[in-house]
C-alpha cells in the first residue's frame, strides 16, 4: 500500500479527511489488476465514500473541433450507475470489456469543462467499425466530470476512435452566448496495446468505505471544480447542503447577461462534498418570499458561463435582505456514477429554505 497524505475540507461544514488520489493521466507504473467493485448488495454508508480502488489511465491524444476540444483516454473496464430521473441503474463491468473509454470537453480558450453534452464514440480499424456507443456523463472521484463507458475490442492494434459531440443543454451566457450549439466530430488515434496497457491498471484503497473522496488528479485537460462561495460574482446568500451536495446561493443586481438588466441575476451553483465537482444535470426549483409574499416561483435554468460555470438561474424582479428563498429538487443530477459516487445525491426530496 503506497504511502498516502491527507487533505481537510472547510466550507462552513464539519472537517472531513480526505484521502489524496494518486491516479494521474500519465504513464507511471501501475499494477494491471481491475478494480475490485463493491459488490452492490452489501451494505454501503450513506453519501458519498471513498472508493475502494484508485487507477492509472493511459492519455490517446486531444483535439480541437468547433467550440470544442477534447481529451481521450482509457483505464480498465469499470462497474458503474447511471440515473434517469429518480432511479439509479447497473452496469456491470463484463469479461468481454477491453477498456473503459473516457472523453473529457472543455472550452479552450476559458479552460471551462462542459457538462450536458451528448457524445459519442465510434471506434473503427481500417475504415470498418468494431465498436460504436453513446458515452455517459459521470463523475468519478479523482476525475470528475466526464464521459465514459466500456467497450469490447477485437484485439490489439491502433484505433480510428471518432468523437460526436451534439451539442450543450443549457443555457449560455457572457462570453459563451450563442456557443457551443453546433455538433461536431473530431478523431483520434487510439493504442491499445500491450505497451498501453502497461500504463493502466488498478490497486486497492485502505479506506474503502469511510466518508471522504479521492481527492482530485492532476491531469492535462481542465476539471469541473466549481468555484466555491469566494469565488462567485455579485452577492453571495450562503450555502445549503442536502445529500451531500453543497447549493452556493447568489445574485447579481442586474440580470444583463441573459438581457434583461431591469431585474437580478438569481443563481445557484451545485457542488459535490469534499471535492467541489460540479453537479450537473439537475432540474432545480426555487421561491422566493418577501414579508410572507411569493415574488418569484419556477425552475432554474441550467446555464454556462465563464465565470461561474455551470449553474442553475433566473431572472426576478429584485432580491433584498431578509428575502427568503427555498429550494428543492424535481430531478437529482442526471449524471452516471463511479464507485464512491453511486449512494450520493439521490436523497433529495427535502426542501431548504435560507434566509438572505
Amino acid at each position: 500500500m503506497r504511502r498516502r497524505r491527507f487533505l481537510a475540507l472547510g466550507s462552513g461544514f464539519a472537517t472531513t479527511a480526505l484521502l489524496a488520489g494518486c491516479t494521474d493521466d500519465g504513464s507511471s507504473e501501475s499494477t494491471t489488476t481491475r478494480p475490485a467493485t463493491t459488490d452492490p448488495d452489501v451494505d454501503k454508508p450513506d453519501g458519498v465514500y471513498v472508493q475502494s480502488f484508485e487507477d492509472r489511465m493511459a492519455m490517446q491524444g486531444t483535439a480541437t473541433v468547433g467550440d470544442y476540444a477534447v481529451a481521450l483516454m482509457f483505464t480498465v473496464p469499470h462497474t458503474f450507475w447511471t440515473v434517469t430521473n429518480w432511479e439509479r441503474s447497473k452496469t456491470p463491468r463484463t469479461d468481454d470489456d477491453s477498456v473503459h473509454l473516457m472523453a473529457v470537453v472543455w472550452d479552450d480558450d476559458s479552460g471551462t469543462a462542459l457538462p450536458d453534452a451528448g457524445v459519442s464514440v465510434e471506434l473503427s480499424d481500417g475504415g470498418s467499425i468494431v465498436s460504436q456507443e453513446v458515452i455517459y456523463p459521470m463523475l468519478s472521484q479523482p476525475m470528475g466530470f466526464h464521459y465514459g463507458g466500456n467497450f469490447t475490442l477485437p484485439g490489439d492494434g491502433t484505433y480510428t476512435a471518432a468523437v460526436s459531440i451534439g451539442g450543450i443543454n443549457a443555457r449560455t451566457t457572457g462570453e459563451f452566448d450563442g456557443r457551443f450549439r453546433d455538433a461536431a466530430t473530431t478523431e483520434i488515434d487510439m493504442e491499445f496495446t500491450e505497451q498501453s496497457r502497461s500504463r493502466v491498471g488498478s490497486s486497492s484503497i485502505e479506506a474503502a468505505g469511510e466518508p471522504g473522496a479521492l481527492a482530485p488528479m492532476e491531469t492535462s485537460y481542465p476539471k469541473s471544480v466549481a468555484p466555491g462561495p469566494d469565488g462567485l460574482p455579485g452577492t453571495v446568500h450562503g450555502t445549503a447542503a442536502i445529500d451531500d451536495a453543497y447549493f452556493d446561493l447568489f445574485h447579481l443586481d442586474s440580470a444583463a447577461r441573459v438581457g434583461t438588466p431591469g431585474d437580478a441575476y438569481l443563481a445557484v451553483s451545485a457542488r459535490t462534498r469534499y471535492n467541489d465537482y460540479e453537479l450537473s444535470g439537475m432540474a432545480l426549483e426555487a421561491i422566493l418570499e418577501r414579508d410572507g409574499e411569493v415574488v418569484f416561483e419556477g425552475p432554474l435554468e441550467r446555464t454556462l458561463s465563464p465565470d461561474v460555470g455551470y449553474h442553475y438561474s433566473a431572472t426576478v424582479s429584485a432580491v433584498r435582505a431578509g428575502d427568503d428563498l427555498t429550494l428543492s429538487v424535481a430531478t437529482p443530477p442526471q449524471v452516471g456514477r463511479h464507485e464512491g459516487y453511486e449512494t450520493a445525491f439521490l436523497d433529495m426530496r427535502s426542501d431548504v429554505t435560507l434566509t438572505l
